[in-house]
């Protein structure tokens, strides 16, 4: 029996190792199932059980998005590592080269640029796993950054939020982004150029609260969380509880906070048909300040939320 002790019991031990690390396999958050993940690479990280949407890395995001899963980064702006000298149980400064060495990432944004169904645009995407997604100022330079590029090369922004909301180590600095962001936005709808705001889990604080739901069109995944304060926030604040699938996206769509909901392995298409419909001329209506009044703004605003709504159903309705 020595050919056996010498042979099959080390392919044994061998086989038992990769079966038990730690990445081989994830449990589903929503039905607890366990889940191969080299399963749900293909899948693009979706439960086949329930159909849960699990977070998405980054970078897997931007190579699902893009065609080809090609595209180019676009340089930062650097921002103060530290403005206010912040430490709690630990130093701001260590916290940021602890993430940064865990993630490859400088901060919690990358911004980016190719082509989604052969339109060209910006994209400026947020990661969770850097901070929980916070806007810090870097988060800020980057929106802005995204949002220069983008009028300068006359193409659509899209913004991929993911975020736990404000960076409370910035203080009122992180604050300020809320502002500067929605400046940044502004400036597209001012030249005319598409914005649209994709919404994933989850996007809340200051984050929802500025650039991520002014969007010409927000697309949220299936299943995701948006608010500003989570539910458990709420419900301890107003004493009361909340209804089934509060501040999940379909009960905003229904609500008419959300234009549309998509399975992630329908948002790339989804968001192709969108920019090729908002990228042909006269999609988008041109404000004259200078001539009307405040008639006809009313009667702009009606019929633009009107087109609004049939251009979601109209979107929703085709895939």
């Amino acid at each position: 029996m020595n050919w056996l002790s010498d042979f099959v019991r080390p392919k044994i031990k061998k086989t038992a190792q990769k079966e038990i690390a730690d990445d081989l396999w994830l449990k589903c958050p929503n039905c607890g199932k366990l889940l191969f993940s080299k399963e749900l690479k293909k899948i693009w990280y979706v439960c086949p059980e329930c159909d849960h949407h699990l977070r998405l890395f980054l970078d897997k995001r931007l190579k699902m998005l893009f065609d080809g899963g090609v595209y180019s980064d676009i340089n930062l702006p650097q921002t103060n590592d530290d403005p206010l000298k912040f430490k709690d149980s630990k130093r701001y400064t260590d916290r940021l080269r602890s993430y940064r060495a865990s993630t490859g990432s400088h901060d919690a944004i990358k911004v980016a640029k190719g082509s989604i169904g052969g339109t060209k645009c910006v994209v400026a995407a947020l990661d969770f796993t850097f901070m929980g997604g916070s806007m810090g100022m870097a988060v800020g330079e980057g929106i802005v950054k995204a949002a220069d590029v983008a009028v300068k090369n006359k193409i659509p922004l899209i913004t991929i939020s993911s975020s736990g909301g404000a960076r409370m180590q910035e203080g009122i600095l992180s604050l300020m982004q809320m502002a500067r962001t929605t400046a940044a936005v502004t400036q597209l709808k001012e030249n005319n150029l598409p914005f649209i705001s994709v919404l994933t889990d989850p996007t809340t604080g200051g984050v929802s609260a500025s650039f991520a739901m002014l969007g010409d069109i927000n697309i949220a995944e299936q299943g995701c969380l948006i608010g500003f304060a989570g539910p458990r926030v709420i419900e301890q604040t107003i004493r009361e509880k909340l209804p089934d699938g509060f501040q999940k996206a379909e009960y905003l769509r229904e609500h008419g906070m959300v234009d549309i909901v998509v399975h992630r392995s329908q948002m790339k298409n989804t968001l192709s048909k969108v920019l090729q419909i908002l990228s042909q001329p006269n999609t988008r209506p041109i404000k004259n300040k200078t001539t009307e009044n405040k008639t006809d703004k009313t009667d702009k605003k009606a019929k633009s939320a009107y087109s609004k709504i049939d251009f979601a159903s109209r979107i929703s309705g085709s895939d």
